[in-house]
Formats: structure tokens, sequence, C-alpha cells
């Protein structure tokens, strides 16, 4: 039995095959570039199998890694708010598999259906919080005193 991606899994079984009538198998070679940040967020993707590095811009400097995410994990969600542009970029680390899922035809639906709009937002919204999270987390490993945590 394959285990569904979050998102997927979240979702009623007829609001996921909605979701997946409009994804497209993808496959990403080693050290392709996914987006680039502040480029035109019009997609997004669950990765299926491989690993995508996000990583951010930093002039001068070669891109450090932010996060990297695997196998039934969601990618990106510049796609959800306007103005539709990557607020970071990714590269695929070893070959990626995934669904790719339009943004302005799954904004779409969301608009058409708010059942499915909500349910799909509340997991996009979990993730954002637990990415944002992690980067505090990675901040306060970075740049907290030893020993400087709360009592």
């Amino acid at each position: 039995m394959t285990t569904l991606p979050p998102l997927l899994d979240a979702l009623p079984e007829a609001h996921r095959d909605r979701l997946l009538a409009l994804a497209h198998d993808r496959d990403f070679p080693d050290g392709s570039r996914l987006f680039d940040e502040g480029g035109p967020a019009d997609r997004f993707w669950l990765v299926r199998s491989g690993e995508v590095a996000l990583d951010v811009y930093v002039p001068g400097r070669p891109a450090p890694v932010l996060e990297t995410l695997g196998a039934g994990q969601q990618l990106g969600w510049s796609w959800i708010f306007p103005p539709y542009r990557w607020h970071l970029g990714a590269r695929a680390v070893g070959p990626v598999r995934a669904w790719e899922l339009p943004a302005a035809e799954v904004r779409q639906l969301c608009a058409d259906d708010p059942e499915f709009g909500y349910t799909l937002m509340r997991h996009c919204v979990e993730v954002i919080a637990d990415r944002l999270q992690a980067t505090r987390i990675r901040l306060l490993d970075l740049y907290a005193p030893v020993g400087g945590g709360p009592p």
C-alpha cells in the first residue's frame, strides 16, 4: 500500500481526485533548478521520491541551503499569496520524482469549492507554520549563546 503525501491524505477522496486530475508527473535530474528566488510561483509539487534543497540567494556567495525536503512533502507555497513570486530557490539533490500542480487552476478549485479550499489552505498553513518553526530552531542553534535557552 502506498502512503499518500499529507496533503492528499488530508483531502476527502473526491477532492483528492479533483486535485490529482490537475497533476503531472515530473522528473528532475540531480542538480537541476526547480525554481529561483523571485521567479514566478505558478506551480507547486508533491515530492514522490528524492530530495529538494531550498536555498536563498546571497550576493557573492554560494546559495546556502535552508532546508531539504523529501518524499511526501509539499514543495512550494509562494503560489498561494500575491504577488506569486518564489521566496526561495530549489534544487534537486539527486534524482527527484514529483507531481506538479498548476497554481492558477488549484486556486480556482479553491475559489469554486470553499470546502476544498479550506481543507487545502489549512494544510498549506500547517506546512508554512512547521517550516517557520524549523527555521526558528535553526536560527537559535546558530545564534543563541551556549546555555542561553529558557530556564
